[in-house]
């Protein structure tokens, strides 16, 4: 039966001899698959005698050889580093160097040196009233360099140019370091022009850097930890500064008047009493907005928290949007933030004025609303007097350009990203912008603070600042 079976099955189909046989008739079908020591012979015939893996991958796209193009490469690390040399955008070509851990200290050294490069050309920043907004890149304008945002700050770069004298190593020993920083809003609108004639090298006496900062609270701890020399601030943190750090820091001026509106959507408020039973979107917690609603709810018989409630926002840009969304909303905001909100919402009304609200419940008038105060380290001004006294002459030119050429000022707070230059157009000659200092500054600053003081002693940091609170000419 076995002998019948293999009969019956040769009949349909011939046995293969032997595995020659197999082979030569595939190849009648198809291609026999060539053996790798042919493959090699043929690229080599035809590209040359490969040197590396590398150079075999350029081969068999027909492209020209690495070895002609970059030389023959040493390692992987080296064909990476070769590769990414010459095919990422914007990119130069890098060094071989045949070691994974050269090439990338290499690669993270001029990381941080670029780091480190922009780091020593920022300039520092402002003061006023908070606001936000982030971007992600820098821009250039017609009046800063370069000025890009970071999680809520704007830093102030110069130009590229004002770097020559420091890489080439001329500076002048008599050159002081001054590190200036502003909340956005009016006090850092009032430097604008002091910030673009340092940019654009024409105020050169000191080595000023700027930043403006989106809340105080950024700005206290750099203070008190020596990395700000100058910053202008809520009035009532400047006294809490002095309090808490034994005498450290000093105010030079005040530099923003009342500023603070409330608004609404309607027509329901007409006097600080018509906010019974009301909601008010605010920020400035614990700062100067806080104790100048305080004050004036309490002059008017109304228990903030109990007749009034007020919904805290940690940026007015914050209460912008909230009113916003709110159809019968109230809030509390300073300028250039009223206009902005007025922009988006044409409805919105000035209800009431609370620097007037505030006047009307002062006996006698004294002690004005003040909203911000420039400060300065003691130590600072101890030791760099004359650094200080460059500061404040360049300081009151900039607010009396600001305060006198309305239309170019508000071109140079729209490249700051202060506000946008339309809105600055209307809001600047409301937002009570000033240079008070030595005796005037004392008087009406002294007056605030001793009605901040009555309304509640922690406003200001528990007590009243003494005489060397003051800056002039003898505490310097």
């Amino acid at each position: 039966m076995t002998d019948v079976g293999k009969q019956k099955n040769t009949s349909k189909q011939s046995v293969p001899e032997n595995t020659a046989y197999c082979e030569k008739r595939r190849a009648g079908k198809q291609s026999v698959p060539q053996s790798g020591a042919r493959r090699k012979a043929e690229r080599t015939a035809k590209w040359g005698a490969p040197e590396s893996r590398a150079y075999r991958k350029v081969g068999r796209a027909g492209k020209q050889s690495t070895s002609q193009k970059r030389g023959v490469p040493g390692s992987r690390v080296c064909r990476k580093t070769e590769r990414v040399g010459s095919g990422a955008p914007g990119k130069g070509k890098r060094e071989v160097d045949g070691n994974v851990n050269v090439w990338k200290t290499q690669k993270t050294g001029r990381r941080l040196s670029a780091a480190l490069l922009a780091a020593m050309l920022t300039l520092s920043a402002l003061t006023g009233c908070s606001g936000g907004g982030t971007a992600d890149s820098s821009k250039e304008t017609g009046g800063p360099s370069s000025v890009s945002e970071t999680d809520n700050d704007i830093i102030v770069e110069p130009d590229a140019s004002s770097s020559d004298s420091q890489e080439s190593g001329q500076t002048d020993p008599d050159v002081v370091e001054v590190r200036v920083a502003a909340l956005k809003g009016p006090t850092a609108m009032g430097m604008v022009k002091f910030m673009n004639d340092v940019d654009q090298q024409l105020i050169t006496d000191e080595a000023y850097s700027f930043r403006i900062v989106a809340s105080p609270d950024e700005v206290t701890p750099q203070i008190a930890q020596g990395n700000l020399d100058i910053a202008a601030v809520p009035a009532n943190l400047a006294a809490i500064l002095c309090n808490n750090t034994d005498g450290a820091v000093q105010v030079l001026t005040v530099n923003t008047l009342g500023v603070l509106y409330i608004v609404e959507n309607g027509d329901t408020v007409q006097t600080a009493a018509d906010l019974k039973g009301k909601t008010i979107y605010a920020s400035g917690k614990g700062s100067t907005p806080e104790y100048a609603l305080n004050y004036v709810l309490e002059q008017n018989g109304l228990v903030p928290g109990t007749d009034v409630t007020i919904e805290w926002k940690s940026e007015h840009s914050e209460c912008v949007a909230a009113i916003a969304a709110d159809t019968a909303g109230i809030a509390m905001l300073p300028q250039p933030f009223v206009t902005t909100a007025q922009s988006k919402n044409p409805s919105l009304r000035v209800a009431l004025d609370l620097t007037e609200e505030w006047e009307k419940v002062q006996a006698g008038g004294a002690g004005a609303m003040i909203t911000g105060a420039t400060i300065v380290r003691t130590e600072f001004a101890k030791e760099h007097p004359q650094a200080v006294e460059n500061f404040l002459k360049h300081y009151q030119e900039s607010v009396e350009y600001v305060n006198g050429n309305t239309e170019d000022a508000a071109k140079l707070v729209g490249a700051y990203e202060i506000v946008t230059e339309d809105v600055a157009k209307t809001a600047l000659p409301e937002c009570n912008i000033v240079y008070l200092a030595g005796d005037g500054m004392k008087e009406k600053l002294s007056g605030y603070l001793s009605v901040l003081y009555e309304q509640n002693p922690e406003s200001i940091g528990g007590a009243l600042p003494g005489d060397d609170f003051y800056y002039n000419e003898e505490t310097k």
